[in-house]
Parts: structure tokens; sequence; C-alpha cells
């Protein structure tokens, strides 16, 4: 897939860290049908960059990383439901991208993070924010329905009763509240937030890319509704005691040196 020529998204590559940016500052990053779609094709391209094994998508402006949907695009977007039903199904699909992305994600939140927002940092695998970070699901007050996939991302990731309190109050938490909720996995003051996730990505993109990959592959499996993929799972297990890095990184270890994985 290509991402579609969008300026309200970005995308970046430093060293192994892929950086995906929605870029709406004005709206405080709230998210059209065509950002959807970019951030569909731009997550394909690192998917397939066998260079790239983490990924942080951040909001622009300094002001919120996302704040839901772009409400000003609903008379072209969902006015009928025809146009509706394309603009879910675009919007599924991205969650799907985010979540089912078999790579390790970042949400790198500073600010507003609403409604489809918390949906979008949710579909991350960590979820790292500043101190003056806000989060709400305001569905209640607007009288909107959240599907079945949605909610079930917020009970895995909070557990049901702080689900149900987050949706039943539809206010604003704190970063402090969040962290407490689990809902968020570091609070940092806004300074340190960038450098701390870069670091914290070079970390995580060091590590063997298969022990990594599988662990993300096999969390996901446990969490998921049907039945775990078992065979699947074990075969990733076995690949990564068949892999060249797990001489390099037996090897390292008695050298006292820094491994150099390199996914194989």
């Amino acid at each position: 897939m290509t991402a579609p020529a969008t300026d309200k998204m970005l995308s970046r590559k430093e060293g192994q860290v892929g950086y995906l940016t929605f870029n709406n500052p004005e709206r405080h990053n709230a998210v059209s049908l065509d950002m959807w779609e970019a951030a569909e094709g731009f997550l394909d391209e690192f998917k397939n960059d066998k260079n790239i094994r983490v990924v942080v998508v951040s909001g622009a402006g300094g002001k919120a990383f996302v704040s839901g949907a772009d409400i000003s695009k609903f008379e072209k977007e969902r006015s009928n439901k025809e146009t509706s039903d394309r603009y879910n199904d675009t919007v599924d699909r991205a969650y799907g991208a985010f979540y089912n992305f078999p790579k390790p994600t970042i949400a790198m939140i500073r600010g507003y993070c609403i409604g489809g927002g918390v949906g979008l940092a949710l579909s991350c695998d960590l979820r790292i924010c500043t101190e003056g970070s806000k989060f709400a699901v305001p569905a209640a007050k607007l009288s909107i329905g959240y599907r079945y996939a949605g909610l079930k991302k917020l009970v895995d990731v909070v557990g049901p009763s702080f689900a149900k309190e987050i949706f039943y109050t539809a206010r604003q938490f704190t970063a402090q509240e969040a962290l407490m909720m689990g809902l968020v996995n570091r609070v940092l003051p806004d300074a340190e937030l960038d450098a701390y996730v870069q670091d914290y990505a070079a970390t995580i993109a060091g590590n063997a890319p298969l022990s990594v990959d599988s662990v993300k592959f096999i969390v996901g499996e446990i969490v998921s509704d049907g039945p775990p993929d078992l065979e699947k799972a074990e075969a990733m297990v076995q690949a990564c005691f068949a892999a060249n890095d797990f001489k390099e990184g037996r090897t390292a270890f008695m050298e006292k040196r820094k491994p150099k994985f390199t996914g194989s």
C-alpha cells in the first residue's frame, strides 16, 4: 500500500526507529479520513522495512496527541449511510493496522488524548506521556456508542472497573490518574519526553527482534477472543533458538560486549 499524499500525516526514519506524526495541530490533531488512510500506508511501509524495528506515534504542535475525529469533515465524510460506512470501515482498518502491527509501537503523548486518540493510544503497545497530558472518552456526552473491539482494548489495559469509570463519567483524567489506572506506562516532565522516548525506542530496537516480535505476537494471542495460535507461537519461539542472533547473544554476553542483532 502506498501512503496517500497529505501534509496532515508525517513519516520519517531515524536509524532503526520509524516515526509517524498526526499533523493537524490547528484542530488538536483531529483525524480525517485521508489521515487514517495515510497512516495505514505509512505503517505498511514500516512493516516491510527490515531496518525498522520500532515505531513511535505522536501528534504535532505540542498541545495534543490526537483529539478524535475531525468534525469539520463530517459533512463530506459522514453525511449519509454510505459515506459513514466507508469512514467507519477505514477507521476500523487503521486501528487494526496499529494494533496488529508486528513490531513494537510506542504512543508518545503530549497534551490532549481524547476519544479516538485514546483508541489510537490503546492500539499501540506502550504509552508514554507528559505530566500535563489529559485523557477522556466523551462518548456519553455525545450519545455515541462504542464498538466491542474498542472497549475490549480499554478493558484489556485498565480492567473493567476503570473502563466503566472512563466511559460512565466521560470526564478528563490527569496523567497521574492515567498512570494509576495503568492507561499509560510512564509520565514525564514535558521537556524530557522526546529524549526519553527516543532512548526507550533505541533500547527496544537494540534487542533481538525475533525475541521481541515473538513476545508481541504471543501476548496478542493471550488477550485475543479466539483460540490462540499455539502452533505459530511455538514456531516463533523455536525460530529464536535457531537464529544466528541466539549465537550472537551468547557470544556477546561471554565477551562482555553489546550484541549486534540482525533479526536472522
